[in-house]
């Protein structure tokens, strides 16, 4: 069976993404290849440092470049992207190259608090402003438009009255580091299975 190759991009403190390679550290059916920031400052390059993956730093123009990213991921023959926080959209180019291959986690049940704008703590304060009873994550495929593409998995907590939206946070990063990488394994192993289906 074929070592299925992921990148990781990620702007932010890259707790999904320290995650994610923790997870997958000395699999035998995966290997976490790069991670990729857009902000040199970021948290998650000392995490990806420390961990002995290769971090790449690119800046806004290079992310937003046709074929700056995709040829970068093709020249190191990447079978999955991974989306940890990320938070420049994803080249058309490279959306189109990698269909279904780019997985997203979105911290709140899509369709609601989805789109421009709707990341971090924004997501969170809108939750507690609905007055929502319950929020989670969505772990879904990247497409052109910002949190529309086909969701996979939807994980829920309860929303008291009382909770802040820090609580909320904490509530979601909690199924994030539950159930991110175990629905990522399982994606690669139907890609893997339906490679042994097409020999």
């Amino acid at each position: 069976m074929k070592k299925v190759r992921i990148a990781i991009f990620a702007s932010g403190t890259g707790s999904n993404a320290a995650n994610m390679m923790d997870y997958f550290k000395n699999n035998d059916t995966v290997k976490i290849e790069f991670v990729l920031t857009n902000k040199q400052d970021a948290p998650v390059s000392e995490k990806t440092i420390e961990r002995g993956v290769q971090l790449i730093t690119c800046s806004n123009q290079e992310v937003d470049k046709l074929g700056f990213i995709l040829g970068l991921c093709e020249s190191k023959n990447i079978d999955f992207i991974i989306l940890a926080g990320f938070l420049r959209k994803i080249p058309t180019d490279l959306i189109q190259r990698f269909k279904n291959k780019i997985i997203n986690v979105h911290p709140s049940l899509l369709p609601k608090f989805g789109g421009v704008g709707m990341y971090g703590m924004h997501v969170h304060e809108a939750v507690k402003k609905a007055y929502e009873t319950e929020s989670g994550i969505t772990i879904h495929y990247v497409s052109e438009n910002f949190d529309e593409g086909q969701r996979i998995a939807q994980f829920f907590t309860s929303i008291q009255k009382s909770d802040t939206p820090q609580i909320i946070q904490h509530k979601i990063h909690l199924l994030e580091q539950m159930y991110f990488p175990f629905v990522i394994e399982n994606e690669i192993k139907k890609f893997n299975e339906s490679d042994i289906i097409n020999l």
